[in-house]
Order: structure tokens, then C-alpha cells, then sequence
């Protein structure tokens, strides 16, 4: 009966998974499809190199805010559902940890060295692939219910 009690404690609930999807959802697919899809299809289209630019330069650090944002709410909602050890010790938890740390450096790059074009891009698509990483990943209240039994 306690081994229940506990397991129930520990789930999140659907609220709580359904924050985790849709935080998820907005951050990754944000990044994946302005820089493989949005971008591209401006210049695609014909707009001037310059302008293309600006656009990635206005767009790219709004969406990297808004990860490092939905990573906080997703990194809450884990500790939520399977305690703080897990930031360090699941998968799911080391991901958000190097997503936030991502969005960390590649604002940080963009205020003190705007310049380091290289090291703006190479940040931003690593953290889209964590975040790629991560969707793949199971739900924090699926993994707990699957240990629970």
C-alpha cells in the first residue's frame, strides 16, 4: 500500500506532463524550424543576404531565452516527478542541465563578443540537438509509472 502511496506522490500530474510536452514542443521545434525552415525559405524566396541576417540576429536569441526558459520549467517539473537527484543522474535531467547552459553561453557570446559568429552558431545548434535529444526521451510521470510496477 505505501509502495503505491509513494509512486502516486511522485507522478506528476496530467497538467504537469502536459506542461513538460507542450514547454518541450515550443523550444525545440522553435529552434529546428527557424534555423531549417524559416530561415532558409527567406532566402529561398529572394529577400537580400543582409536582410536574412538581421532577421536570424533579431529571432535567434528571443528563441534561445525562451529554451533556457522552458528548460527551467521542465528541469521544475522533473524534480517534481522524480526528486533533485535527478538533474544529475537521469538522462533527461543532464540534457536540460546542458540546455541551459547552452542558452547561458550563447547569450553571454552574444552580448560580450557579437563577433564570434562561429561560437553563436555552434552553441545554438548544439542546443537544438539537445533538444532533440531530449524529445525522444519519455515523459518524467511515464518513467515513474513504469518503475512504480
Amino acid at each position: 500500500m505505501s509502495k503505491s502511496a509513494t509512486s502516486d506522490r511522485r507522478q506528476l500530474s496530467r497538467a504537469g506532463v502536459m506542461a513538460w510536452q507542450l514547454a518541450q514542443v515550443f523550444w525545440v521545434g522553435g529552434l529546428w524550424l527557424l534555423h531549417f525552415v524559416v530561415l532558409p525559405a527567406l532566402d529561398r524566396i529572394g529577400l537580400a543576404p543582409l536582410l536574412v541576417e538581421m532577421v536570424a540576429g533579431s529571432l535567434r536569441p528571443l528563441l534561445v531565452a525562451f529554451a533556457g526558459f522552458c528548460t527551467l520549467v521542465q528541469a521544475l517539473l522533473l524534480i517534481q516527478a522524480v526528486g533533485a537527484t535527478s538533474l544529475w543522474r537521469d538522462l533527461r535531467g543532464q540534457l536540460l542541465l546542458m540546455a541551459m547552459a547552452l542558452s547561458a553561453v550563447f547569450l553571454l557570446t552574444r552580448l560580450w563578443a557579437p563577433t564570434a559568429l562561429f561560437w553563436l552558431n555552434f552553441s545554438y545548434l548544439l542546443l537544438a540537438f539537445c533538444g532533440l535529444i531530449l524529445v525522444v526521451q519519455v515523459a518524467p510521470s511515464k518513467a515513474a509509472s513504469g518503475r512504480a510496477r
